[in-house]
């Protein structure tokens, strides 16, 4: 058997350190993976520096449809540059190893943070809301619809990084979708059932937002937990018939008020992220400045 067809019966690669992903381009260690991709952080010769490698798992190497979705979300990283957008520096979307080179973020995943520490304090907040609208501010702007924002897709660095462009959609494509796209517990009522409440463009979006900052904000969801995937649609996605629970007293109205803005059924209904980001640079603003204390010297 030869190696090329002894790649496409393993499902990932289990590259150690040192190995190659490309020339001049090392695996230093796994970082995780989809069912579509290995992520390994790596070392790439020419910038001499990490990056992350989002390659191709071995078995699909060949599968036109992952290929086409390799060289989607290249075409959209190439797209767009934002400080809150991750970037993209390199692309093999042939070969061997077909994969993405992405810049490499310091910090924990929004879900991790929450997960391990609970509901973030409004001084922390309120700053990720204002960065997160900048993101779909400018996405709006540039005709690209992200589909997919959520806690795990929120590197929460200096700023705040919005990752995983693998679902986004040019606006005019977005608004052609006609099956469900996205993560279950995140998608907008028009995400989950287009055919009937589309068509899909960026408000949803500014729904996926909502429910980030609903969920950074207490540590739950607004409404039930989704439904497996051959539940009955009511099952899957409750946002279809439960409204968003009222948020916690303890969250100052101007606040609540804002995240469940975004969690109107009615797409039109949602603020715009410009919208949005003004009502919370509002609340930024009236909030207490850090303050030093007052330090005296020891006699």
């Amino acid at each position: 058997m030869t190696a090329a067809a002894t790649n496409l019966t393993r499902t990932t690669w289990e590259l150690a350190e040192g190995d190659e992903i490309a020339p001049g381009r090392t695996a230093l260690k796994r970082l995780g993976g989809g069912t579509r991709y290995d992520a390994y952080l790596a070392f790439d010769g020419d910038m001499h520096s990490a990056v992350v490698c989002k390659v191709v798992r071995p078995h699909l190497v060949e599968d036109e449809r992952v290929l086409r979705g390799l060289a989607g979300e290249w075409e959209m990283l190439e797209r767009l540059n934002h400080p809150v957008i991750l970037r993209g520096f390199d692309a093999v979307l042939d070969g061997a190893r077909p994969h993405i080179v992405l810049e490499h973020l310091e910090g924990p995943r929004l879900s991790s943070l929450v997960r391990r520490y609970g509901a973030l304090p409004a001084e922390q907040l309120v700053p990720l809301g204002v960065q997160l609208c900048s993101a779909v501010h400018y996405l709006t702007n540039e005709g690209v619809v992200h589909l997919d924002i959520k806690p795990s897709n929120t590197i929460m660095g200096a700023p705040p990084r919005m990752i995983d462009l693998s679902v986004a959609l040019t606006a005019q494509e977005a608004a052609k979708v006609s099956g469900t796209v996205g993560t279950d517990a995140y998608m907008a009522p028009e995400q989950c059932d287009p055919e009937r409440l589309g068509p899909i463009h960026n408000a949803a979006d500014v729904w996926g937002l909502g429910v980030t900052l609903y969920r950074a904000a207490t540590g739950v969801l607004p409404y039930s937990r989704p439904g497996p995937e051959d539940a009955p649609r009511e099952q899957r996605w409750p946002q279809l018939v439960e409204a968003p629970a009222p948020l916690e007293a303890r969250i100052p109205p101007a606040i609540a008020d804002a995240i469940m803005a975004c969690l109107e059924f009615e797409p039109e209904r949602r603020p715009s992220p410009a919208q949005l980001s003004d009502r919370l640079e509002a609340v930024l603003g009236a909030m207490p400045r850090p303050r030093l204390a007052r330090l005296k010297p020891r006699l």
